[in-house]
């Protein structure tokens, strides 16, 4: 939550460049409070997991949140059941009239496909620029976030010859930023991915600003002002045993697959991995709903305006 400082203190100008949030008086009598309406469009099969894995962040704030579970209208999964999804799940298309303080855009199992050939291709691109007018803050995961820095900005994701499959640690690349608020400065995150953007041509679009990137993966988190989006490539969603549940699937199923990188002690399968993100997955998620809570309008038809 904001501290609440008189402007002209002189505390105020060093904590605001240091990043911390603040309030001035002013700004402070304007808020009211309000629930935050979140959406979530879940394109994971593991549709439970994915739920409880992105309500714990976005729910540990001392914020209301309001959350929506989101489908593609027409895509059916096979890895969850009906009932769940009738009893939980909207189809985008009934909600194009509704708005959104936030929405989260998960990866899907489809990095593999040009982004035209994902057959709801088409309606994502539709939902992407419906976030402009609908939505105050977008948040990209992974494939969600690679669509989405591809369909506004022409950012190709490029395919890796060998999966990037462990926990990376990662560079602090802009300490003032609020999203990063009370990091350190250098995080460990989990990869898995075949697919790749990179830092050159991401760096050639001055609109985007890198937050956080690794030498061994490349840049992960990416803010998109102009778009009131953020984009990461990684997974500090992901429970301690995700990528062991993923190992584990990919050798019982024979197909070849490397131990994940830095993630068991001693790289030994056979012992419990270590959870070596969760501090950092709850700061980044917190401060992306603090900021929500900062800048969004208390009415919502608002929304998209300015």
């Amino acid at each position: 939550m904001p501290i609440k400082l008189p402007s002209t203190l002189p505390a105020f100008d060093v904590l605001t460049r240091e990043g911390v949030m603040v309030l001035d008086e002013e700004l402070a009598s304007r808020q009211d409070i309000r629930p935050l309406k979140i959406a979530l469009l879940n394109l994971m099969p593991k549709k439970i997991q994915t739920e409880n894995q992105f309500a714990r962040l976005i729910g540990a704030t001392p914020l209301q949140i309001e959350l929506s579970l989101l489908r593609m209208t027409d895509h059916q999964t096979r890895n969850t059941a009906a009932d769940h999804m009738e009893s939980f799940y909207r189809p985008v298309s009934e909600v194009v009239e509704e708005k959104f303080d936030g929405l989260i855009i998960t990866g899907a199992p489809i990095e593999h496909l040009p982004f035209d050939e994902v057959s709801y291709w088409d309606e994502l691109k539709q939902v992407m620029d419906w976030t402009q007018t609908n939505v105050h803050s977008t948040f990209g995961v992974c494939w969600g976030g690679m669509a989405m820095i591809n369909h506004f900005h022409g950012v190709r994701k490029h395919i890796l010859k060998h999966k990037a499959f462990g926990c990376f640690k990662h560079r602090n690349l802009d300490p003032s930023s609020p999203y990063l608020r009370g990091f350190s400065d250098e995080c460990v995150m989990p990869v898995s991915r075949w697919t790749e953007m990179r830092q050159d041509e991401v760096d050639a679009i001055p609109a985007l600003k890198t937050l956080l990137g690794s030498n061994e993966v490349g840049p992960c988190l990416i803010e998109d002002a102009g778009h009131r989006a953020l984009y990461v490539f990684n997974h500090f969603e992901y429970d301690s045993d995700t990528l062991k549940q993923e190992y584990d699937r990919d050798v019982a199923a024979g197909t070849p697959i490397n131990v994940p990188g830095n993630y068991y002690p001693d790289n030994d399968p056979s012992r419990p991995p270590t959870n070596r993100w969760r501090s950092h997955a709850h700061l980044l998620y917190g401060n992306w709903i603090n900021e929500i809570y900062q800048s969004t309008p208390f009415d919502m038809a608002d929304i998209g305006k300015g």
